[in-house]
């Protein structure tokens, strides 16, 4: 009797995810860390048990979509808007360093401009899923650390659209320029039709039927994965259209019994994220692109908390606030990911420049969460006195 494919391959991920978080609970490790290497270990490139790795990613897509509506669901616009202009030149000028230090990075180990340009562009982001994962909820949603938190990632977010647009537009007959002027005019169009949807149909329905939680759980998922689909069909990525989503509902009464009743569904798809990050790296190229990976993920690792940390205190935020905000900003992007293989599909950039950019990032995941974990407080956090939800 054969096995169903996808159902096996969800079998080795929990099962495996359970046996080796349990050993990284008693080691100490970071639980995040230990779905990244299992992914390693059971990927293509290792021991082969998960042989399709696309279809992991495909499903893992649908966590970060939810992150990001969770997240939506806490940001009413009257509040986001500021926090997005409080932090713009900080984030900014952040990006601009490190843009800038992964192209000379490149172009040093022999890369052309191009690649070294993506490599720069890679540098550029902090990952919104460690970011907002290892934020205990009260920090994230009630206190001054996670606002700035937001606002950076946000801010990163939209430049790494706009960066992936470039991209998909490469090769097209029409102008770039022309396919993302057409891009960014159906981002207001998409959130005035979830405000105008939220106002006289959705809101209505959440009143009517606000006693049944089945059918409040059904309706919240339909509304992010039909905003994704909305935004994806309108050429936008479909983690923005699952924020707006969120946004959109985040003045309803609802949204605080959403946002909990959702954290499961979450956090199941996120775990497939992170081992589809492993699964994916192609362990046979680690010999070629290994050096100039460990210099990116060093400078960033070192030099992401500092400059954070001196561009928010002179900004005037707390010493221990900007120090604390720079270690849990300290990595690179899952966009950046998603940007190195994009590049690679189109042949914009070879193999070596996409592959230093993915070790380099999986190795800033894996550091980055582990510090944070260990030193500050986070829903996964080792220490008991450090665990907060």
């Amino acid at each position: 009797m054969q096995h169903d494919p996808l159902a096996f391959t969800l079998f080795l991920i929990f099962t495996g995810a359970a046996i080796i978080a349990t050993i990284a609970l008693y080691a100490r490790q970071a639980l995040l860390v230990a779905y990244i290497l299992l992914g390693v270990v059971l990927g293509p490139s290792a021991f082969a048990l998960v042989s399709d790795p696309v279809l992991i990613k495909q499903l893992s897509h649908v966590g970060i979509m939810f992150l990001l509506f969770l997240l939506g669901l806490n940001l009413p616009l009257a509040k986001l808007i500021p926090l997005i202009r409080e932090t713009t030149l900080l984030t900014g000028l952040s990006s601009l360093l490190f843009a800038t230090v992964g192209v000379g990075v490149g172009w040093a180990f022999g890369f052309n401009i191009t690649e070294s340009l993506i490599i720069g562009a890679a540098l550029t982001f902090s990952s919104t899923i460690i970011g907002l994962k290892l934020l205990p909820t009260t920090v994230l949603h009630h206190k001054r650390t996670g606002e700035i938190i937001i606002s950076v990632l946000l801010v990163q977010d939209l430049i790494a659209i706009i960066i992936l647009l470039l991209l998909q537009t490469a090769g097209q007959d029409s102008l770039p320029w022309v396919e993302i002027a057409l891009r960014i005019a159906a981002l207001p169009l998409l959130i005035a039709t979830a405000y105008v949807l939220e106002r006289f149909i959705l809101i209505k329905l959440i009143e009517r039927f606000d006693k049944i939680q089945e059918y409040i759980f059904l309706l919240a998922i339909a509304w992010c994965l039909g905003f994704a689909e909305l935004a994806a069909s309108a050429g936008l990525s479909t983690e923005i259209g699952a924020f707006i989503a969120g946004v959109s509902l985040a003045r309803s009464p609802i949204a605080l019994f959403i946002g909990e009743r959702l954290k499961p569904l979450r956090d199941f798809f996120l775990i497939i994220f992170f081992f589809s990050l492993g699964a994916s790296f192609d362990l046979r190229m680690m010999s070629s692109v290994f050096i100039p990976a460990i210099l990116l993920a060093t400078v960033v690792l070192l030099g992401k908390p500092w400059v954070f940390r001196w561009l928010l205190r002179n900004s005037g935020e707390a010493s221990g606030r900007s120090s604390e905000i720079g270690v849990r900003l300290g990595q690179i992007s899952e966009f950046s990911l998603l940007i190195a293989v994009l590049a690679l599909e189109l042949n914009i950039i070879g193999k070596e420049a996409s592959y230093v950019i993915q070790l380099a990032t999986l190795l800033t995941f894996i550091v980055s969460s582990y510090m944070i974990v260990q030193r500050y407080p986070t829903p996964s956090a080792i220490n008991d006195k450090l665990r907060r939800d």
